[in-house]
């Protein structure tokens, strides 16, 4: 997995990039740990995202509930089978999704 951070004022957008799975998702719990500091608008474009698994959705959960307190998170470019976990799970109803 790869995470591109492209920060604007109080606007960070993570691309992420592969799979989130139990491997990955500690990695993309450590950006977002380190980089929401003073970040009012989350963006994760997860245009290049092949596979998310439930360890990948734990961290998506923890960033929505964290950015709930601060500002907004929303997610981008969601791919067919990306969306058809988040729907299966219930997490398009929880996520915003673009």
């Amino acid at each position: 997995m790869r995470i591109d951070k492209e920060r604007e004022g109080d606007k960070l957008t993570l691309a992420v990039i592969g799979r989130l799975d139990t491997t990955t998702a500690p990695e993309l719990s450590a950006a977002l740990d380190t980089s929401l500091e003073d970040v009012k608008e989350l963006i994760l474009d997860l245009g290049g995202l092949e596979y998310i698994s439930s360890a990948g959705l734990r961290v998506l959960l923890g960033a929505q509930r964290r950015m709930n307190k601060q500002g907004s998170m929303k997610l981008v470019h969601v791919n067919e089978l990306v969306m058809e976990v988040f729907e299966v799970t219930g997490f398009s109803t929880i996520l915003t999704i673009e």
